[in-house]
């Protein structure tokens, strides 16, 4: 779909929840939301990662991937139907089957047609205590993308890839305004009086520091809730889904214990204002990065560094 001329303002819809048990109920609620949302305004809506479940990487469930669904397959269809009925953008999270045995976790982006503009496949796949993802998904295969929608230019990365420079970077030369970063993180509940605030502060400073150094919009849609499927302790989801300016600051953040939908009106004209003022993308030395492309730089033999070109 051509867009001849895209929106200065657009307002953005972040869909945070606790999620439920029945699938079914969780894909009804949000689908609620999101028309909600769509009627008080907003323009472009994210979901949370894996949105139509409980965070089931939490363990080892062979029985888990009776969950996942093609692309497109009913929920695509779901999604699509509402954003054709609201003209809305949507950006939705949801666990991909490709084929029997392949699985990715997978955004797909709707225009506000209805149209399925394509998929992102969560390229950084995470293996620690109570986030088994390896388990359930194969890295992503399609590369960083950005989308031109009736309402922006937007990229998508999912949760782990978060922490990586280099996804919101070469996600952003591709042109997009906003980065939505569909995400399910939370704390160990034995570790939140110790490192619980340091590891929220990390997070958000992460992404903030994504939208600086890009110069462009970041929206991280988190869920709440305590959620067992493993027994024990389980994970605390933090919530507290927020949209970040150019800047860095936080224009507006959800609550940490509650379902909310944020919306946050933006103004895509102070990109190229701040790009402008502060031209990280001018400046960058791209002759000088080919070593980004190694796992590692290790030292030279003799202890030292290793030798190279001079650059000019």
């Amino acid at each position: 779909m051509k867009h001849s001329a895209l929106p200065r303002r657009v307002t953005l819809g972040l869909i945070q929840t606790a999620c439920q048990p029945d699938p079914r109920d969780n894909l009804e609620r949000t689908l609620a939301a999101a028309a909600r949302a769509a009627r008080d305004g907003a323009q472009i809506l994210c979901t949370q990662e894996l949105f139509q479940s409980r965070y089931f990487c939490q363990q080892e469930d062979p029985a888990a991937f009776a969950l996942a669904e093609p692309i497109p397959g009913p929920a695509t269809n779901a999604v699509r139907a509402l954003a054709r009925r609201s003209r809305v953008v949507v950006v939705a999270s949801l666990f991909e089957r490709r084929a029997p045995g392949l699985h990715h976790n997978t955004a797909i982006v709707v225009d506000a047609d209805g149209s399925l503009l394509g998929r992102y496949r969560k390229m950084h796949i995470p293996d620690d205590p109570l986030y088994y993802e390896k388990y359930y998904f194969a890295p992503g295969d399609l590369g960083f993308r950005t989308w031109t929608t009736r309402c922006g230019q937007l990229g998508v990365l999912i949760c782990w890839d978060q922490w990586y420079p280099e996804a919101a970077r070469l996600t952003a030369l591709q042109g997009a305004q906003v980065l939505f970063y569909p995400t399910a993180i939370g704390w160990h509940p034995a570790e939140k009086s110790s490192v619980g605030p340091a590891q929220h502060q990390a997070w958000e400073t992460i992404q903030r520091a994504h939208a600086i150094a890009n110069g462009c919009y970041v929206a991280a849609v988190n869920r709440v809730g305590l959620e067992r499927p493993a027994g024990g302790d389980g994970l605390e989801f933090w919530g507290q889904s927020f949209v970040a300016g150019p800047d860095g600051q936080v224009l507006a953040r959800a609550s940490s214990d509650r379902d909310e939908t944020l919306l946050v009106e933006v103004d895509l004209q102070t990109i190229e204002t701040q790009r402008v003022q502060w031209p990280f993308l001018r400046d960058r030395r791209v002759d000088a990065y080919a070593d980004l492309t190694q796992r590692y730089l290790d030292a030279a033999p003799d202890g030292g560094g290793r030798n190279r070109r001079p650059h000019r």
